[in-house]
């Protein structure tokens, strides 16, 4: 029978041991490198999810400029189509007036005029009688022929008031729509912030919301400069707005309880007597661009590349603005935020 011996097995020489052990602690390494890897979640680290914030803060404050100038536009599409309503209406009163006079009119003449005139004649008593009804004939039939020119004017005009009052509805319909579209991008921008910052502990949340994330309140280590005391806009306009610090920041807001950035803007303008447009990406032409070293209280200076920011610069490298949901007006450094440019309101 076979001898059924197990082999007998040869020692490991030391360069083989050096190298079996030295793969077998690469092995090692490289196992916990890929469970590191699996396990690390770069969104997860405080500086990833300030970063993301930023960002969607950013697209949040963009989609609430263009929710602005949508609701702007269908306020005013509102505004004209009421107009025109009561216009059209008044208009309708009056030509239904005009048709009921022209009605009463023919059935008048209808009665009157069945008889041929040269029978009237023949048949008439005096003559001059004939001819003094033959006149009052005539000025009636002039009449006539005006009041129907008058009404086909005024049905032209009925109808063209109707056209442009369906233009308009169709501008406050698109504007709507637009309104809803907006608001849901924002809205859902700053839902997703806020479970983001939600991830962040105490500790490293008020870090998010110190002075460098421009997100702080305005207090003792940020004195806002006094504000100019020549009366002028720029003057009221300032004081104003440091009137406003510490009010919250309110979506799609023009005051007085609470602002966004571009109607905090407004509103301290309106307070000094000047009209700007509602969103910024109208509000930096509203007036004469000033480069960044040449400004002066009251200018507005703008942020980020699509122009989403605005604040209100009040000297000393600072402004006054409305940063974000979830915050105040206040004070912060102009170069706290892409610089965008400045226009000195006009």
């Amino acid at each position: 029978m076979a001898s059924h011996r197990k082999p007998r097995q040869r020692p490991l020489r030391g360069g083989t041991v050096r190298t079996a052990a030295t793969l077998a602690l690469a092995g090692a390494a490289t196992a916990t490198a890929f469970e590191g890897t699996s396990q690390a979640d770069p969104q997860r680290a405080p500086s990833g999810i300030k970063a993301e914030v930023d960002r969607l803060y950013e697209q949040a404050e963009a989609a609430t400029e263009r929710y602005n100038g949508a609701k702007e536009k269908a306020e005013e599409a509102q505004r004209a189509l009421n107009e025109l309503r009561d216009e059209t209406a008044r208009r309708t009163d009056r030509l239904n007036a005009a048709r009921r006079a022209l009605g009463s009119l023919a059935a008048g003449q209808y009665r009157s005029g069945g008889l041929d005139p040269a029978v009237q004649l023949a048949m008439a008593d005096d003559p001059q009688d004939y001819l003094a009804r033959a006149a009052l004939l005539t000025r009636a039939g002039d009449r006539s022929a005006a009041d129907i020119a008058s009404v086909r004017r005024q049905l032209d005009e009925v109808g063209a008031l109707r056209d442009r009052a369906a233009g308009h509805l169709a501008e406050l319909r698109t504007g709507q729509a637009e309104l809803a579209a907006q608001k849901s991008v924002a809205e859902e921008k700053l839902d997703e912030a806020k479970r983001l910052l939600a991830r962040l502990t105490a500790e490293e949340r008020a870090a998010y919301e110190a002075p460098a994330g421009g997100a702080a309140p305005a207090d003792a280590r940020t004195p806002a400069p006094s504000p100019p005391s020549d009366g002028s806009r720029a003057a009221r306009a300032v004081a104003f707005a440091r009137g406003a610090i510490g009010k919250p920041y309110v979506w799609g807001a023009t005051g007085p309880g609470g602002y966004d950035c571009s109607g905090l803007t407004q509103a301290a303008y309106r307070s000094a007597g000047l009209s700007l447009p509602r969103t910024t990406y109208t509000q930096i032409n509203a007036g004469r661009r000033v480069s960044r070293d040449d400004l002066a209280p009251g200018d507005l200076v703008f942020f980020y590349p699509g122009v989403t920011h605005v604040g209100l610069y009040i000297g000393n490298g600072q402004m006054i603005h409305a940063p974000r949901p979830g915050s105040t007006v206040r004070v912060a450094p102009v170069g706290s935020m892409p610089w965008a440019g400045a226009t000195r309101p006009a």
